[in-house]
């Protein structure tokens, strides 16, 4: 378990690679604004006392982190010729990822919102592993936050829920009494020793080899990626004020609902919280675009998925494909576009969609490899916007002995998909984060009022 193995009468060094979606998120990140997710945790002091100190919450996730290998864990450029990209240890200090900021003023959601959507947009040093943890007081009536930001290429949606799960309090018996600050402080993994040029060469010859067996497949692949992407086929979505290139900056608003009340609706319809969501969301994008005076005929909603429902702090990447989803436009009531959702959403069940990334990830890395992914994101006319939608935990977390009321995600997006949605349930709520560039959606509070709307019609 020291990461090395027999090879040759010596002990090699296991490198431990980009896998294929990985290596497709990390040379995909060209836009101004990085491509990151981030969580933005909401902590209520415990009753008749203060938000923890600084210093103990910094000690804590220094215990924690170490735990999680991604986390300590440096994203190094193998010498040409020698492989892709991977993981290796860091001379890891906590300290190096940390940040406070004591605001003043923060009285409501909306202004943490604010710095968190900031926050998210920072580049992160690639000099050191890709995360970092912004300690924010002042929130209002005595409250904390964490806003935990890390690089796309470190986790997935469902790989981000389990990277929190980790560094919460651990979860004890009801009726039990625990201090999260005086915890067992955590022995980190023991370092392993990074891989030779020999290791690379050996690692990189032997994927190869494996690889000239699959090229067959993975010609197939890069057709039926170019295909995907509207190469001798096109079906192009139409042209919309919300789809121009994007700039570095982006804001934040939530929609927040009781989850039993969604899911009710979702059984007595019929159809899936998802299918919900994605009606909702179709429904005010064509309420704002018919605001500005645009009349469409259908939008493209692209739904990301994950081919494991859960995972650990110790697997994490990126496994996630897509399922594209035509929305009715203008002129099409609630009720309609909720049925035509529904419809696509039963047949995508019956298809497999294990592999349905690789397609779009080898044509991706090619027009990256060319030069050209940044010019065809800005321009592509495929998707209108993405809803991702990760189911959270059911109870509560806490961290450093407080209550964390609400978890707001954000995925940042490249290109010119001006507006987002991430969805998360968590402890009881259906939370939805509108994340948009304000250039391009100055009206983001109108935007968010709308999709409660939409949502509130079809659950009522």
């Amino acid at each position: 378990m020291d990461g090395r193995h027999r090879r040759g009468g010596r002990a090699a060094v296991r490198v431990d690679r980009l896998s294929a979606n990985d290596l497709t998120t990390l040379v995909t990140d060209r836009g101004p604004a990085p491509m990151h997710i981030a969580a933005v945790l909401v902590l209520e002091p415990p009753a008749h006392g203060a938000c923890p100190d600084p210093d103990d919450v910094l000690r804590l996730l220094g215990q924690r982190a170490v735990e999680v290998p991604r986390l300590r864990q440096r994203l190094h450029r193998a010498p040409v010729g020698l492989g892709r990209p991977f993981w290796g240890d860091d001379s890891f200090d906590v300290r190096r990822h940390w940040h406070v900021h004591a605001v003043e003023g923060l009285h409501d959601l909306d202004g943490l919102l604010e710095l968190a959507a900031e926050l998210v947009c920072r580049p992160l040093p690639r000099d050191r592993p890709l995360w970092a943890a912004h300690w924010v007081t002042g929130v209002g009536s005595g409250r904390c936050a964490l806003v935990v930001v890390v690089h796309h290429v470190v986790a997935d949606g469902i790989g981000g829920l389990a990277v929190l799960q980790s560094l919460a309090d651990p979860v004890v018996p009801t009726g039990v009494r625990t201090d999260a600050r005086a915890r067992t402080p955590s022995v980190p993994a023991p370092t392993r020793a990074a891989p030779s040029r020999r290791d690379l060469a050996l690692d990189a010859w032997g994927t190869r080899a494996a690889s000239v067996r699959g090229m067959p497949r993975r010609l197939l692949l890069a057709v039926s990626g170019l295909r995907t992407l509207g190469v001798g086929r096109p079906r192009l979505v139409p042209r919309t004020s919300l789809n121009r290139p994007t700039g570095p900056t982006r804001r934040l608003g939530v929609v927040d609902r009781p989850l039993l009340g969604v899911r009710s609706a979702a059984h007595r319809l019929g159809c899936t919280v998802n299918d919900l969501v994605v009606a909702a969301v179709g429904g005010a994008l064509v309420d704002v675009l018919e605001g500005r005076g645009e009349r469409v005929g259908e939008l493209v909603v692209s739904v990301p998925y994950s081919a494991r429902r859960a995972t650990t702090s110790h697997e994490l990447g990126n496994t996630s494909g897509v399922v594209p989803f035509r929305v009715p436009g203008t002129g099409t009531d609630a009720w309609a576009r909720l049925r035509q959702v529904h419809a696509q959403s039963a047949a995508q069940r019956e298809r497999p969609r294990a592999a349905s990334a690789a397609p779009l990830g080898v044509a991706f890395r090619w027009l990256a490899r060319l030069g050209l992914f940044a010019w065809f994101i800005d321009r592509q006319r495929l998707v209108t916007t993405f809803v991702t939608n990760v189911p959270g935990p059911t109870e509560r977390l806490h961290l450093a002995g407080c209550e964390v009321s609400q978890v707001v995600p954000v995925a940042v997006t490249p290109g010119n998909t001006a507006v987002t949605f991430d969805v998360l349930s968590y402890a009881g709520r259906l939370g939805v984060t509108v994340v948009a560039d304000p250039a391009v959606v100055p009206d983001l509070a109108h935007l968010t009022e709308r999709v409660g709307a939409r949502l509130d019609e079809l659950t009522g």
